[in-house]
């Protein structure tokens, strides 16, 4: 007897499934791109903030501010801006430091200021005088406003350290920084002026910000035969060390139309 063929053909052996095609960076999609892009940058900049900033002193920027470059004071320099007299100088003598006086309002018109300067070395802020004034690095200080050539008497704005041994601890009263500043306002004489002149105190103030205080003086010296005067001043600036930072002024009468520029600078100087 014939056998008779199925009524249905067996079925087919299953066909493979494809393999989905690799995908290149082509095809992922730009808003994960965006993302990873910015998570990365994210991270670059909080890396390079920490290596760059460690150990910077906080800046508290101002709109406007513009931030003079610092050269570190070389340590000799720093060592012939001692506060004290060395064994070939005479020690100078001054008056009884009124324990409170108001700065007066000097004469002349006052610069415009361009923004402020942050000198992350010494700790303090303060105005950054238009032309004439120049602004750079100049030890034995930190950053120099400065008019005209650099020679005694001068023309000054400048920031530094107290220049003179730390003090055995840190200043807490009044009247400690009250004897830092005459004793930068000692120094100021000797270094910034012909010699034998001489100063009268013409104010003696706390700083309107933080911590310190603020001499200003007429200085009195000889200079090609004549006798002139400048206006000074000298704030001590308390910045979180046993030592204090300074500012210091100190325009000559060849320079008087710009002796409103100190009042600027008492009312302005303050700590970061």
């Amino acid at each position: 007897m014939q056998q008779q063929p199925p009524l249905y053909p067996p079925p087919s052996p299953p066909l493979p499934i494809p393999k989905p095609p690799r995908r290149g960076i082509g095809d992922i999609p730009i808003k994960v791109v965006y993302l990873l892009g910015a998570i990365l940058v994210t991270v670059l900049a909080v890396f390079l903030i920490f290596v760059v900033f460690s150990g910077d002193v906080p800046t508290n920027k101002e709109p406007g501010e513009q931030v003079a470059p610092v050269v570190p004071v070389p340590s000799s320099a720093a060592a012939s801006g001692s506060a004290a007299p060395t064994a070939t100088e005479s020690p100078i003598v001054l008056p009884p430091v009124p324990k409170s006086k108001a700065y007066p309002t000097l004469a002349g018109t006052k610069s415009v200021v361009t923004g402020l300067i942050s000198d992350r070395n010494t700790g303090i802020t303060y105005p950054r005088l238009a032309a004439p004034w120049k602004a750079k690095s100049f030890p034995p200080f930190s950053i120099a406003q400065r008019i005209g050539k650099v020679a005694v008497p001068h023309t000054v704005v400048a920031s530094a350290m107290f220049p003179g041994d730390s003090p055995t601890t840190k200043p807490s009263k009044d009247a400690d920084y009250r004897e830092l500043a005459t004793q930068a306002a000692r120094w100021s004489l000797r270094t910034q002026y012909p010699a034998g002149a001489t100063l009268a105190w013409t104010a003696s103030q706390k700083l309107p910000v933080g911590k310190g205080w603020t001499l200003g003086y007429q200085v009195t010296y000889t200079f090609d035969g004549k006798q002139q005067v400048a206006q000074a001043m000298v704030t001590i600036v308390e910045v979180g060390k046993t030592k204090p930072a300074m500012l210091l002024a100190s325009i000559p009468e060849t320079n008087k139309k710009r002796w409103a520029d100190i009042n600027t600078l008492v009312q302005r100087v303050r700590p970061l």
